[in-house]
Parts: C-alpha cells; sequence; structure tokens
C-alpha cells in the first residue's frame, strides 16, 4: 500500500512540475512567437515627417496661435539652403521616448519652429521611436507600446504620424503609472485625425512591438552616420549627426543650434573645381 501511495505521489508530482514547465513555456513562447513585423515608411528606424498639420501648438498661417501655443513667440527663421530647388541641408534626428519628461519638455517648446521648417522644405525631421522606460510604467510596458503604437500610425496614416507623435508627448502619462491601454491609445489616434480603420487593430495588436525593441538595441549599439554617439537617453537630438546639448525648453537656443549647423553646411558645399585648360604651344 504504502508502495502503492508513494508512486501516486510521485506521478502527481511529475504532472505538477510537468504543468509548471508547460506553463512557463507557454509563457516564454507566446512572447517569443510573436511575428517580427517592420512598419512601412521607416527609414534607418526612423519616421520621416512631410506633414505637420493638425499639431497644437502651431501658429496659424495668418499668425494667430493656436490652441497651446505661445501667443508672442516670435516665428522662426528659415535655414539656408544653397539653391531653391536644392535638398535640404539639415538633417534633425530625434530619438523619443514617449514616456520621457524631457522629450515632452523638448516637443512643446519646438513643435512651432518644427513645423515650421518642415513646411518650409528646410530640414529633414525624423522621429526615431525607441523605448527605454518600459520599467517605468507600473508593469504595463506604456513606453514599448506607445512606440508600437506610432510605428502603426506611420504605416497606414504617415500625414498623421506627426500630429500623433505630438498628442502622446501632449498627453503624456507620469512615470511609474499604469498609463494608457491600447484601446485608449487607439482613441489617442482618432482624437489626432486619424481615419486609417488599420490603425486601431495595428495598436490593439501590439504589432510592432518587438520592431520597437530591436530599433532600441540597435540605436543602443550605436547610430548610423555619427562618429561613435550611442543613444545614452531621450530625447537624443541630432542635427547633421550632432547631438544638441542645448536647453531642451528653450526653442531660440535651439533654433540657434541649427542655424549655426545649417550655415556650416550651407559654406561647406564643395563648389565645383575648374578644371585647367591645358596651354597649347603654337607650332612653329
Amino acid at each position: 500500500m504504502r508502495v502503492l501511495r508513494a508512486a501516486a505521489l510521485s506521478l502527481s508530482a511529475i504532472v505538477v512540475v510537468g504543468a509548471i514547465a508547460g506553463g512557463v513555456y507557454w509563457a516564454v513562447s507566446s512572447s517569443t512567437s510573436r511575428p517580427q513585423l517592420d512598419p512601412v515608411g521607416a527609414s534607418g528606424d526612423g519616421f520621416p515627417v512631410t506633414v505637420v498639420s493638425g499639431v497644437q501648438g502651431q501658429q496659424s498661417q495668418n499668425g494667430d496661435s493656436v490652441s497651446g501655443s505661445n501667443p508672442t513667440a516670435e516665428q522662426p527663421q528659415a535655414v539656408p539652403t544653397p539653391t531653391a530647388t536644392a535638398a535640404p541641408q539639415v538633417s534633425i534626428d530625434i530619438y523619443i521616448d514617449y514616456l520621457s519628461p524631457q522629450a515632452k519638455e523638448f516637443q512643446l517648446a519646438n513643435v512651432q519652429q518644427l513645423s515650421t521648417w518642415v513646411e518650409q522644405k528646410s530640414v529633414n525631421l525624423t522621429y526615431f521611436p525607441v523605448a527605454m522606460l518600459t520599467a517605468k510604467s507600473n508593469g504595463t510596458k506604456y513606453s514599448v507600446r506607445a512606440a508600437s503604437a506610432a510605428a502603426c500610425v506611420a504605416t497606414y496614416a504617415p500625414d498623421k504620424f506627426f500630429s500623433f507623435n505630438n498628442e502622446l508627448l501632449r498627453t503624456q502619462p507620469d512615470q511609474d503609472a499604469a498609463g494608457p491601454s491600447d484601446d485608449q491609445l487607439a482613441t489617442l489616434a482618432t482624437s489626432a485625425g486619424v481615419a486609417s480603420t488599420d490603425v486601431k487593430p495595428c495598436i490593439l495588436g501590439e504589432n510592432y512591438l518587438n520592431w520597437v525593441k530591436d530599433a532600441t538595441d540597435r540605436a543602443l549599439a550605436g547610430i548610423p552616420g555619427t562618429k561613435g554617439v550611442t543613444l545614452t537617453s531621450t530625447p537624443m537630438i541630432l542635427v547633421n549627426g550632432t547631438p544638441y546639448l542645448g536647453a531642451l525648453g528653450d526653442p531660440k537656443e535651439f533654433q540657434q543650434f541649427v542655424l549655426t549647423v545649417s550655415s556650416d553646411a550651407y559654406y561647406n558645399t564643395a563648389s565645383p573645381t575648374p578644371t585647367p585648360t591645358a596651354s597649347v604651344t603654337p607650332a612653329h
């Protein structure tokens, strides 16, 4: 009888261990079996901005400020380009974590002049959503979910990406709070003007979660086109590959930095060197 009881207990233990192991395997496999999807329109893990309409913090064309802007703000200076038809000489790359208060500070302070420069086609503006603060949202991984949602909008409604990007920062939750759910992120996309029916299921499905993680790892390893720059915090703002280290909330200081870099690019543009004409010695 004791032998049978011991055998039964051993069998139960094996079943329990097997169930636990199966549960662990399911949990791991369910997190790693998510298909790797890459967002359409991404350029080197970033999303170029070409449309800036519908963003709070801009000035209207008649000079009146819209909600969230400073009515006394000066109009930003245009960034010079070599010729009217030449490609912009200045690239502004912004690596951004949507849970970073500093990223919010920079965006809200500079949204007006960034919008103006894009409309004037004097800069190439690109945002790189990353997730460095995933552990700062009470277990909900808001940082990576918000970046995945931004990738959804960039893929299916690229003309609304700048607006949604701005809304994510303008309505940023506090760190160590749960932050908005995926359903709330989808609602925020709608309020930012997104009409595509593909965006909501993309956000709810967290389609680009793995892509965000991989893009963040790549940035931590090194920023392409720079001299050894790596992502250490957000926002990281690069102007022609040079990090901006000034005050994030001072648009005039950032404007001066961009103008300085653009002027350097302007004057360093190589001019064609005249090819010397070989002198011909007259025959005698």
